[in-house]
């Protein structure tokens, strides 16, 4: 399991790098989710999730209260779901979720992005049926089994704690993201390193030489799409 905490530990570093772009993509995450719904996460659970995930990523405050104001107004910009699956060098498998006001434009520049960089874009379902959804918690300073003792206490079913040098890692069911989050919280948890949904590959490929080059070029690419939130893969990443 810990390859593939190295790969959720380089996609956050990625994010980290990059303020402005990340803040600009929550902003519109938390709009869309506000735009959703109700306006407030105390009643909108999509809304909280987004504002929550945001934190994790340090996205300052006022940028979540302007995207939640704007969101309370009256324009009428209305951004859509969409999930591309492809195909990159060498049997790795890809997945683009993206949130999109135009989505014949997102489409055709996923495809193009595709296309020009060792790539193909597959059908919806191509490759999702290879990964599994899963709530993702990191916390610092915790001991892996107590974590797992506090959990099994307060009835909450998780798939794996397990320990990564001075961090501790939950992975648990998509579906129980709320009721792990909060049982964590009860234990007196309150700080994440990470707190996500994230879709962890069943089975992962090692890619070397130019089809490393390639690939990492076309998921760069992808996740600099302004229209792109998340980007999973099934290569293993990490170089121990």
């Amino acid at each position: 399991m810990g390859r593939k905490w190295a790969n959720i530990q380089e996609k956050k570093a990625k994010l980290d790098a990059s303020n402005s772009k990340t803040y600009a993509k929550f902003g519109i995450e938390i709009y869309a989710a506000a735009k959703s719904g109700e306006p407030d996460p105390h009643s909108n659970q999509k809304l909280k999730f987004v504002i929550e995930r945001a934190k994790t990523y340090n996205v300052p405050k006022h940028v979540i209260d302007r995207a939640i104001e704007k969101a309370k107004g009256s324009g009428d910009e209305a951004f859509q779901e969409l999930r591309y699956e492809g195909f990159g060098p060498n049997g790795s498998m890809i997945i683009v979720d993206a949130l999109t006001s135009n989505v014949n434009r997102t489409a055709s520049d996923v495809r193009a992005t595709f296309g020009k960089n060792g790539g193909n874009m597959g059908v919806s379902g191509a490759v999702s049926y290879l990964f599994d959804a899963t709530a993702v918690f990191v916390m610092k300073g915790q001991d892996a089994d107590e974590v797992m003792m506090g959990l099994l206490e307060a009835d909450v079913d998780v798939r794996e704690v397990f320990q990564e040098e001075d961090s501790t890692i939950v992975y648990g069911e998509s579906t129980d993201f709320h009721t792990i989050k909060s049982a964590l919280e009860n234990m007196g948890i309150t700080e994440f390193e990470v707190a996500e949904l994230d879709m962890l590959p069943q089975n992962e490929v090692t890619l070397t030489g130019e089809d490393l080059t390639k690939f990492e070029r076309l998921i760069e690419l992808l996740e600099d799409n302004d229209d792109v939130q998340r980007v999973y893969h099934n290569v293993n990443l990490d170089e121990e």
